[in-house]
């Protein structure tokens, strides 16, 4: 754990009074000793009230609906996996075999859900205000750059509005490729859109999620805008 001390006070600046917190906020599931997913219940807990503190001041005028969107854009498993990725969490991640050689240290939930629970382990190893420092740190160049909430649509609703109002049908979706094991299965989806010749693809871990990826980049084609 020396070296996951070390990464730990480089990146977040902070250090574990009880080191075992740590170890444990690393250990996925899949690894023997006591793993992480309680940590990350607590820690989901915690990233939702400083998130909605930040954005709540950060926008004082802004509806109940519009703040929910905000912390939602935050606080999804993408955002978490990308800012875990940035910070190089995966390279200290415990995990099972089978993880190890499926690439679980890149994994999307993965990531996400031991960021969460090494927020959780900070709130238990010193309270509250450390833990929110360290996420004020990791997400301080997010919460200074806050997108307008007309940005934060559903993909598929805007890329529908914006066919409609041109008067043109809507886009199709269909399933291309369905991987992997029924608990970790990806989809593959298809966009198209008529009179474009370009079909825009999403993969994820559900149906839904990988037409929302799809659309997005349709509606970025369209648009003129860099995918």
């Amino acid at each position: 754990m020396e070296k996951a001390e070390r990464w730990l006070y480089n990146t977040l600046r902070y250090r574990f009074g009880e080191t075992g917190l740590l170890q444990q906020a690393l250990t996925h599931r899949s690894a023997a000793g006591r793993n992480n997913e309680r940590l990350e219940f607590l820690g989901d807990a915690v990233l939702d009230f400083v998130i909605s503190e930040a954005v709540f001041s950060a926008r004082p005028d802004a509806s109940e609906g519009d703040l929910s969107k905000l912390r939602s854009s935050l606080v999804k498993d993408t955002t978490l996996a990308t800012i875990a990725q940035e910070l190089g969490l995966g390279e200290h991640l415990v995990l099972g075999s089978g993880e190890k050689k499926t690439g679980g240290h890149r994994r999307e939930s993965i990531l996400a859900d031991a960021l969460e629970a090494i927020f959780g382990a900070a709130f238990l190893d010193s309270g509250f205000d450390a833990a929110r420092d360290i996420i004020e740190r990791v997400y301080a160049s997010r919460l200074q750059a806050l997108p307008d909430v007309e940005e934060l649509r559903d993909p598929k609703t805007r890329l529908q509005e914006w066919l409609q109002g041109r008067k043109k049908p809507l886009p199709v979706y269909e399933l291309i490729a369905v991987t992997g094991k029924a608990h970790r299965q990806e989809f593959e989806v298809s966009c198209s859109v008529q009179d474009v010749t370009n079909v825009t693809r999403g993969k994820s871990t559900t149906r839904r999620k990988a037409e929302q990826k799809a659309a997005a980049d349709m509606l970025s084609l369209l648009m003129g805008e860099p995918s």
